[in-house]
């Protein structure tokens, strides 16, 4: 744990919570308000760790972290923000910041970042790269949710880099724009980028596509031609569905992350290669691993870095946020004002099982619809029920997902209910009902399979029965 901590943080709040924390832990805190204030007392006595806030009266934090990095070379600097986004990030590990946290945080991650930084000083000094304004990209990641933070953070820190990035999630979540982030941030971002989308490939020719081929090699190859792997040298090549690549493709592909080399399809001598891997899929590859259809060697090589997306009903408050970004891309004037709440609290309270490529289809269909004037409920397409949560447990956890949206929404900035006692009123009935039904109205079996006396058992039989309810006595 660090000696001396610097908390700038204008938010009392957050940090007298700070104070506390590194107190208990027998640290030395000063705080300070404003960055100005932060700086002065950081020249007078260096601390070991700093705690910065990106939004400030006065100077702001990102500005005020160049001037911490001169005042005190040897503090580590953790960023902290409620409002950042990819460019926050990625301008915090430009900085030189050590770690960058998303409010609200617990305690317990800034005690942990505080660790880590002093066991890596040593690294936070390394020189980085610069990175580019990810956020002027024309196809920039919207998001503010924690969640989101969270894959901002995980970019910019692997930005720079050449480690292999496996970036997770389901369809329709964005992993290429998180591919094209990861390759627009990195000393690469002046060579190629090479997207191969293995799916759309003929399976028979996926080597080829990867790899090239010399003349001859197969039926058809009538001129030597290079693979995709050889056109992005020097750059990144995205492999998106990873998990359709057959086994043989796999073992090559090993081979060019280990020799930094491909051998064209019939070809007998390799070609050097530079290439850095991000590649991303929906499949459950550690399920496929365990299946014998994916190499665990290769498998191993390619998750160096992991970055999973969240899907859009886990990020509910970046709905606004991502429509009115859709809008201003479908050319509609003051995107807010087409936004009226009620759309809005519809919007959140949709299920989405498309994720972000589903909300974006149907506010280009609801933005056609109508017309230039606001958008409304009835403007938007039916939701779409061809893709979404497949196993029974992802299923209910859409669907309780969705009651408690209704729930909130229903309430509208009134005193919140007792929405956990409300959902077990929901559910229990319907547990209990089911497993009397399969255990032919044994109690005693049926206490058993759901870990409740029996006693239990009967009195909620009672409860949602007692027109039926047996008097008390043996099963």
């Amino acid at each position: 744990m660090p000696n001396s901590v610097l908390i700038i943080d204008d938010e009392e709040p957050i940090a007298w919570a700070l104070r506390r924390a590194f107190e208990r832990e027998k640290c030395r805190v000063d705080v300070s308000a404003t960055a100005e204030d932060g700086l002065v007392k950081a020249r007078r006595s260096p601390p070991d760790v700093v705690f910065l806030d990106v939004r400030l009266p006065g100077m702001d934090g990102l500005t005020a972290l160049g001037e911490l990095k001169k005042t005190a070379p040897g503090a580590a600097v953790v960023v902290i923000t409620a409002h950042g986004n990819l460019n926050t990030a990625v301008k915090a590990v430009e900085g030189g910041a050590f770690d960058y946290l998303a409010k609200p945080f617990e305690l317990g991650q800034a005690l942990d970042a505080a660790k880590r930084a002093l066991n890596n000083r040593a690294d936070d000094s390394a020189v980085r790269p610069a990175l580019g304004d990810v956020d002027n990209a024309p196809d920039a990641i919207i998001g503010r949710s924690p969640a989101m933070q969270t894959v901002f953070k995980r970019i910019a820190k692997v930005a720079p880099s050449n480690a292999c990035v496996l970036i997770t999630g389901e369809s329709g979540t964005g992993k290429e724009l998180v591919a094209r982030a990861v390759h627009a941030n990195s000393p690469r971002r002046d060579k190629p980028l090479i997207a191969a989308h293995v799916a759309a490939f003929n399976p028979n020719l996926v080597e080829s596509e990867l790899f090239g081929h010399i003349r001859g090699a197969f039926t058809g190859a009538d001129r030597a031609r290079d693979g995709l792997l050889k056109l992005a040298d020097g750059g990144t090549v995205f492999l998106d569905e990873l998990a359709d690549i057959p086994l043989p493709v796999q073992a090559k592909l090993l081979r060019v992350l280990e020799r930094q080399e491909v051998q064209p399809v019939g070809a007998s001598e390799s070609q050097t290669v530079d290439v850095r891997i991000v590649s991303a899929t929906h499949a459950d590859l550690s399920a496929a691993v365990r299946e014998g259809k994916f190499r665990h060697d290769l498998f191993f090589r390619l998750n160096v870095y992991p970055i999973h997306l969240p899907p859009l009903r886990d990020r509910v408050d970046d709905i606004p946020l991502l429509a009115e970004h859709f809008l201003r891309k479908f050319g509609v004037p003051n995107p807010s004002v087409a936004l009226p709440a009620e759309t809005l609290n519809f919007l959140k309270a949709r299920p989405w099982p498309g994720n972000v490529r589903e909300l974006r289809n149907a506010m280009e269909h609801a933005a056609i619809e109508a017309r230039g004037g606001p958008l409304r409920s009835e403007h938007f397409p039916e939701p779409s029920t061809a893709t979404g949560p497949t196993s029974l447990a992802e299923r209910l956890r859409s669907l309780v997902t969705e009651w408690v949206r209704e729930r909130v929404l229903a309430f509208d900035g009134a005193e919140p209910a007792d929405l956990h006692q409300k959902l077990i009123e929901e559910v229990e009935p319907a547990v209990v009902d089911e497993v009397l039904r399969q255990v032919d109205g044994n109690r005693l079996v049926a206490a058993r399979w759901l870990g409740l006396a029996r006693a239990t058992v009967r009195k909620l039989i009672r409860k949602y029965h007692p027109e039926s309810a047996e008097p008390d006595g043996e099963d």
